[in-house]
């Protein structure tokens, strides 16, 4: 197993919008005494409803407690409906469903919730309930009261407040109630409380009368007013009430709802409460003289009741009243004198600080109601607004909906044709760039991310108002794939690839301006960042930082230099869920929006308040507008792609395979001398299979068991692309035409994905391949499939995958296609990405630009195997073929 003491079960939503609980490491500890692994086996239905009926009033990590709310909803929803065979319990409206989505907290597969998934797992908690219920003896009142007392369905108690504005001492009248029945239309039937002393009068219903009145017997625990009216007994009579007693009752709504009291309050009152007055700050109204993190918006600040501002004397007249509800403009409203008054104070200074303007960053925290030193301000929330300005609110509506957006075309200078949500996302890049704002550029891998940056850059060399390059930093196994996109689609950008492998180190060390001046794009890696101090001082147009997952780990010094960077806005490519991972999400953002998160230190003590109050929104809501997320799944995007790309996945050697390597093709050299006909033939393609070997792994030639995976260039890339596969809980296909690396690839993956996969070789039973293939196909949790290509390449069905990686090349594209067609097959209802792993300045590469050229040998290879014909090629032909390009084969 991959798993350490440190694992505890957090929730997991599936692709397929399942929730699984699964362990996790560092996931929260849940107490002791709840148990979901047993639960949640039995299906996610069961596990909701234990979560929902049992856990209340508990302490639960805030993934767990945002879905025991959602199933809350269910029992609540459940609770208002009568007793019988039918219990049709209603489901919520889809507009409740995306607010309640809008406030997950992040969780793996939080990417995956959709109004559609909720109202199918709403329907398996309804038919968990029924199950359950069919298995007791007893009714649903007391099913429920055994998973926990508030649960009490024999008749429902309600508090009903009223306006009576004819009586002047005592403005408001109190009735408790309780529910009769429910009639054949679905209506519920109130009948005052003194009405059950009645109904369930005598000893054969005093059991019933008693359970009704649980939930009042609760209240009055908690509640002095409810205690003095139960002995009293003025409970069971209508009751003239003054402002004052309608105040108790609302401070006490927490208290009463959870005993099992439903509170009616009056129907005036829209919001379900009076209305409150309300401090409103406007901000970025007019555009600012500046863009970027360093604009200065205005700020403006009024005192309103349902957005019709009081004057300065009715609100001297509020805060010289008392606390409670206060008749103004004809109507009652709640006022905190304290809290009215703390937040005027503050405005007021908010207000004082940005006469000269508001720094952007404090004007978008305020906006979310996100603030890093304010402990406080959650319990605020109701009392406070601040909205955004009528500039500052039509940038971020563009920003969010950027398929709205002014069109920018590339035109003739890019050679390609950019699919609708691609030039959504072109115009979604320009625009925070024009305004010199960051982005986070998070689309699924496969969608084109490396398409819609080439875009940007070439529309901005188009408008020539800025000439400055601009920098991208990316792993150094996808530069030679950022040099050959920019070559193939945007040939008129000047592409200066700043490391050792393309670009000589003695030019590397003599960059300058006037260097940089004839270039429109620096590509370089996060190694060589640190080994060229020329580049820090320039001052570029964009900062780009692909696969931007590496940045994570703020400590990290390839992180401290990228972040030293000076550009005039900076872009973030990952294709991972940066939402579901708040750690990598802050040192991201601190790359993108420096001081939009504050510090460290400060966004750890916000995670922390969001957590304990279970409301993430307003953090979501501040960093929406720079992340633009779109899947391979939604409906929008998979109707615009092609059923199967194909990606090359460049390698680089480790030294040790470097040294490996050198050392074979100087042998070869030797033992070509004086050796021909079926004694050369058999050398070469003895060669050629070790320098696959050395390709794969120094281990697979030198047999030492080892397999580190640092030693191999292929493992890191693999490592590179699994973390973004694992991420997004997709399945993988691995084929090698090695049997004695599946194992080795097997267990690597296991550590990657932190669980078990499944692997097929020429020795796996036959009457076992069927079983391996069902369990692949059909169960969620086995991410990978590790294949022999002899064994696995055809025959199979395996559309469980939308990813294939062929770790080493068949060198045969017909055979390739055929194991790609495993997944690529009638029945695949996701796109699949093929990953064709090759290692630079090798054998390997020089096979790959023959096929990739489609000169004769492809032919050859075709009908007759790439090996055959290799044997034929002269000493020269061959050595050429087989020579190690050092510079381009190693990560310098």
């Amino acid at each position: 197993m991959f798993l350490t003491d440190t694992i505890h079960l957090a929730p997991k939503i599936t692709p397929a919008g399942h929730l699984l609980a699964v362990p996790e490491v560092e996931a929260a500890p849940l107490p002791d005494d709840i148990e979901l692994g047993g639960i949640f086996q039995a299906g996610a239905g069961h596990g909701l409803l234990y979560l929902g009926s049992t856990t209340l009033g508990r302490a639960l990590p805030p993934a767990w407690g945002w879905w025991r709310d959602f199933a809350v909803r269910y029992i609540t929803a459940l609770c208002s409906t009568a007793e019988d065979e039918d219990m049709a319990v209603a489901e919520p409206g889809t507009a409740d469903l995306e607010q309640l989505i809008g406030d997950a907290p992040p969780m793996t597969g939080a990417e995956y919730l959709t109004p559609a998934v909720l109202t199918t797992l709403w329907g398996e908690i309804d038919a968990a309930l029924r199950q359950e219920l069919a298995g007791t003896t007893g009714s649903l009142q007391a099913f429920l009261k055994s998973r926990h007392p508030t649960w009490n369905l024999v008749g429902r108690v309600h508090f009903n407040l009223a306006e009576n504005r004819k009586d002047p001492d005592a403005p408001f009248a109190f009735l408790a109630t309780y529910t009769a029945r429910v009639s054949a239309h679905g209506k519920t039937q109130h009948q005052p409380l003194s009405r059950a002393l009645e109904e369930f009068s005598g000893a054969r219903n005093k059991a019933r009368l008693l359970s009704l009145l649980v939930p009042v017997q609760r209240a009055a625990e908690c509640c002095d007013w409810v205690r003095a009216m139960l002995e009293s007994r003025e409970i069971y009579h209508p009751l003239r009430w003054t402002p004052a007693d309608a105040w108790h009752l609302l401070n006490d709504l927490p208290a009463l709802e959870p005993a099992g009291i439903i509170v009616r309050l009056p129907g005036t009152w829209a919001t379900g409460r009076p209305a409150r007055p309300t401090v409103t700050a406007s901000v970025g109204t007019k555009p600012p003289s500046l863009v970027g993190k360093d604009a200065l918006l205005d700020f403006n600040m009024a005192v309103s009741l349902d957005g019709e501002p009081l004057s300065p004397a009715e609100i001297r007249s509020l805060l010289k009243g008392a606390d409670g509800l206060q008749w103004i403009r004809g109507r009652w409203i709640e006022v905190d004198t304290k809290k009215l008054g703390r937040l005027l104070q503050r405005f007021e200074d908010l207000e004082r600080a940005a006469q000269s303007g508001l720094p952007l960053n404090d004007a978008l925290r305020l906006l979310a109601g996100v603030s890093a030193d304010d402990a406080d301000a959650s319990g605020e929330r109701d009392w406070a607004q601040v909205v955004a300005g009528g500039w500052l609110s039509e940038t971020l509506e563009q920003l969010r909906r950027p398929e709205g957006l002014t069109r920018v075309d590339p035109g003739a200078d890019l050679k390609a044709q950019l699919r609708p949500y691609q030039m959504a996302g072109v115009q979604w890049l320009y625009l925070l760039s024009r305004l010199g704002l960051g982005a986070c550029l998070a689309d699924d891998m496969g969608l084109g991310k490396t398409m819609q940056v080439l875009s940007l850059l070439v529309v901005l060399k188009r408008e020539r108002t800025d000439q400055r390059p601009s920098l991208l930093v990316a792993p150094a196994s996808l530069l030679a794939n950022w040099a050959a996109e920019a070559q193939r689609f945007a040939p008129g950008l000047r592409v200066l690839v700043a490391h050792p492998s393309v670009t000589p180190a003695d030019e590397l060390r003599a960059l300058d301006d006037a260097r940089l001046a004839r270039t429109d794009l620096v590509v370089t890696s996060f190694g060589a960042l640190l080994r060229l101090p020329a580049l820090e001082p320039v001052q570029w147009r964009l900062a780009i930082v692909d696969e931007a997952q590496a940045i994570k780990n703020p400590a990290a010094k390839q992180t401290r230099q990228v972040k030293k960077i000076q550009a005039h806005a900076r872009i973030a490519l990952t294709g991972t869920p940066v939402e579901n991972r708040l750690s990598d999400l802050w040192s991201i953002f601190d790359f993108t929006h420096p001081g939009l998160l504050g510090s460290a230190k400060d966004f750890a003590g916000l995670n922390r308040r969001l957590a304990k109050a279970g409301h993430f929104g307003p953090l979501r809501a501040l960093v929406r507008p720079y992340i633009l997320r779109r899947l391979k799944t939604d409906k929008q995007v998979i109707a615009d792609l092609p059923e199967k790309t194909e990606l090359k996945a460049w390698c680089h050697l480790s030294s040790l395979q470097a040294a490996l390597y050198q050392r074979a093709v100087k042998e070869l050299a030797t033992a070509l001398d004086g050796a021909d006909g079926i004694e050369r033939k058999g050398l070469v393609l003895s060669y050629l299979m070790r320098f696959k070997q050395i390709c794969n792994h120094p281990s697979q030639w030198l047999g030492d068991a080892a397999w580190k995976p640092e030693a191999s260039g292929k493992f890191a890339r693999l490592r590179e692309l699994v973390e973004v596969i694992a991420a997004k809980q997709e399945k993988l296909l691995v084929f090698t035409q090695f049997r004695e690396t599946t194992e080795p690839l097997a267990a690597f993956l296991g550590s990657m994905f932190g669980r078990e996969g499944l692997v097929l070789h020429g020795g796996t039973p036959v009457g076992k391949r069927r079983e391996l293939v069902k369990r692949f196909q059909e169960d969620e949790l086995t991410p990978f499939f590790v294949l022999s290509l002899k064994a696995g390449g055809a025959g199979l069905n395996l559309t469980a995958a939308s990813h294939v990686i062929h770790f080493d090349r068949w060198w045969n594209p017909a055979v390739e296609n055929q194991a790609t067609d495993r997944a690529f097959r009638i029945g695949q209802r996701r796109n699949v990405l093929v990953h064709k792993f090759v290692c630079r300045g090798t054998v390997e590469e020089r096979i790959d630009q023959l096929i990739e050229t489609k000169q004769q040998l492809v032919n050859d290879v075709l009908e007759r195997g790439a090996e055959l014909l290799l044997t034929e090629m002269s000493d020269r032909e061959l050595l050429d073929l087989v020579r190690l390009d050092i510079h381009s084969a190693q990560e310098n």
